[in-house]
């Protein structure tokens, strides 16, 4: 079948003169959703809110000279709230201002991390994460993140939840709602019933406009309806205080040289490995969207989000990723290039300088009911329905991940999911010398390139693989024979599938054999698979 030409669109400069119209349209778009969320990712993570959308701005005004994806949208993500909010906490010892200044010296040090492992291609580490870990972790961030937002949309103070944990926070669910004050709680209702309700409207010309600036139009105008503003609710804080805009070196670095240190380092870590991964794999799924099948370099963009997180972190900003959800809205508004990144960026500078008397009217429960949505879309059932489908085993890693992340933090939740991971493995039958590396016989055809895998494929020998993948050409034939692999792992089945899309719009073809020899663990197409007889497998 003769394959589609896609004409790609031209890049650089040349790529500014041919689609501005468009990237300007989508990028205005795309800062309608930015601004809110912002706003509300910032105050949950105990920086001042317009900070947010100082991420947002540097994510698109700086970032897009140096990006190597040309469709994500870099900015604050619901995914580091936890982690932000913990570092202001614990180095601030009680003082929001001191910790929010000593978290920025985090931020930048974890951005320059991030520019070293682009520069020498660490990229491909992230393929080492199982893939229900990862997904567990997400889980347990969208479950922390409503435990907190929930009683902020009923109007309960923050003085009140300050040193909560999660799990105390989810306790005491029932006591606010039964102490809300109810004119807050109402615009939190009406605004969750917004965000849940608007898949349901089925006029095309409404689905256009973002629910969550919908959101903040009606928290305003509800704000002012209810009064928030009178010294009566003085108390519970109802309305944002978004903090003075201006281009300062707010970042403290005090950390570095007291008693301090460790938890710096350890949130340096957490910035960094958290970040760079959801950065990643953002990527990953928006090459798998984008409508002109180019692939981006994820080194190059690594290293473009690390120099964002400096400048940000310098300026009193959060730490960026590449996000989803507003790299998805990109695509659906028909953005070409990287400069719709670029008048997002623009697009939201000058809506601080227009509405920041705007923003001061906005009710704080409109903002947590935008976080209380996202919180759930991170931990909603159908997450855990979709990994029980992939196989039980899956599950139990997912649901181990997610409990031991809200228990603790999410490294040792990550940490937890991996080592259940790798202890399932060696009851399954791996062998203990295949767990990081497994014998590959790589031979080469005029037909094909053809990849034997021995001893067992699983999530922690997959960077393995992709070294013998990463020699192959493209437009070439490959072919992975993995009959004599003990173990398949659903997290290198997933890749693999997603490496042959990627092969074969290159012109080329790729094909997996030797698992119909396999059991697999469950009916889902990219379950993980076990040898049915042992003294089938011959190792070598």
């Amino acid at each position: 079948m003769e394959q589609q030409t896609i004409i790609r669109p031209k890049t650089g400069w040349a790529g500014f003169k041919e689609n501005w119209s468009k990237d300007l349209l989508s990028g205005f778009l795309v800062s309608l959703i930015a601004l809110p969320l912002s706003l509300g990712i910032a105050g949950a993570s105990n920086f001042p809110p317009i900070m947010g959308v100082m991420t947002a701005i540097v994510g698109g005004i700086v970032v897009a000279f140096f990006a190597g994806s040309e469709l994500t949208i870099k900015g604050p993500a619901a995914g580091l709230i936890v982690i932000v909010a913990g570092a202001v906490e614990e180095l601030g010892k009680g003082d929001n201002d001191l910790g929010w200044k000593l978290a920025l010296g985090v931020v930048v040090v974890a951005g320059a991390i991030q520019v070293l492992f682009g520069i020498f291609k660490v990229a491909k580490l992230a393929d080492f994460f199982p893939l229900s870990a990862v997904h567990g972790m997400l889980a347990a961030i969208g479950i922390i993140i409503m435990s907190k937002q929930i009683h902020l949309a009923v109007g309960i103070s923050p003085a009140e939840l300050k040193g909560k944990e999660p799990l105390e926070l989810l306790t005491m669910v029932p006591h606010s709602l039964y102490h809300m004050e109810y004119h807050v709680a109402i615009i939190g209702f009406v605004s969750l019933v917004i965000l849940f309700g608007w898949q349901f409207i089925k006029v095309k010309a409404l689905k256009k406009f973002p629910p969550a600036l919908l959101v903040l139009i009606v928290g305003v105008l509800m704000g002012l309806y209810f009064h928030l503003s009178d010294p009566n609710y003085a108390n519970i804080k109802p309305l944002v205080s978004p903090g003075d805009f201006k281009l300062a070196f707010n970042a403290s670095f005090a950390g570095l040289s007291s008693d301090l240190l460790p938890i710096f380092l350890k949130y340096v870590l957490m910035f960094t490995l958290v970040g760079s991964l959801e950065s990643l794999l953002t990527g990953k799924a928006i090459d798998l969207l984008d409508p002109y099948q180019r692939k981006a370099n994820l080194s190059k963009d690594l290293t473009a989000v690390g120099i964002g997180n400096m400048v940000a972190g310098f300026l009193g900003g959060l730490p960026m990723i590449s996000e989803v959800a507003r790299s998805s809205a990109n695509i659906g508004n028909g953005g070409r290039t990287r400069w719709a990144n670029l008048f997002q960026g623009v697009s939201l500078l000058v809506f601080v300088v227009v509405l920041t008397p705007l923003i001061k009217m906005v009710p704080v429960a409109s903002l947590a009911a935008m976080l209380i949505f996202v919180g759930f879309r991170l931990a909603a059932p159908k997450e855990f329905i979709h990994v029980y489908h992939i196989g039980k085993e899956q599950l139990l890693i997912f649901i181990v991940t997610v409990i031991a992340t809200i228990s603790t933090d999410l490294l040792i939740g990550v940490g937890t999911g991996i080592l259940l991971k790798l202890i399932m493995q060696l009851i399954s039958g791996v062998p203990l010398k295949y767990v990081f590396r497994q014998p590959i016989k790589m031979s080469i055809s005029e037909e094909e390139y053809l990849l034997e895998v021995s001893g067992a494929a699983t999530f922690s020998n997959l960077l393995n693989i992709k070294k013998h993948l990463d020699k192959v050409p493209s437009g070439s034939n490959v072919r992975i024979n993995l009959e004599k692999s003990r173990y398949v792992d659903h997290t290198v089945l997933e890749n693999l599938h997603n490496y042959k899309r990627e092969h074969e719009l290159g012109g080329g073809n790729f094909q997996v054999t030797g698992i119909e020899r396999h059991k697999p663990l469950s009916d889902h197409p990219l379950a993980a698979r076990r040898g049915k007889n042992d003294d089938m497998i011959q190792h070598t």
